[in-house]
């Protein structure tokens, strides 16, 4: 007898019915759809730009110190100024 108590107070404990959290959760999902979207859409937006800085510094990488110098870059700076030239914070901001 004292399991069977121990279930229901854990039933309880897991908050409303199905039917219930349906039922309450519905607008605010429909509120949360667009910022999920949103998300999503900028997710795929930086992955896009990660990949173009990885595909311009494997093109830069290539290339001669004096060739580099002559773009006013340096190898042991490359990759910062690769990411720089791609950070959305920097030119959205």
């Amino acid at each position: 007898m004292a399991y069977f108590q121990r279930i229901s107070v854990a039933r309880d404990a897991l908050g409303p019915p199905p039917a219930a959290a349906a039922r309450l959760g519905g607008p605010l999902f429909a509120n949360l759809l667009p910022a999920i979207v949103r998300w999503i859409g900028d997710c795929a937006e930086a992955l896009a730009d990660y990949y173009a800085a990885a595909s311009m510094y494997e093109q830069l990488s290539g290339l001669s110190d004096a060739e580099l110098q002559r773009r006013q870059l340096s190898r042991a700076n490359l990759g910062r100024d690769v990411l720089a030239m791609y950070d959305r914070s920097k030119r959205l901001g």
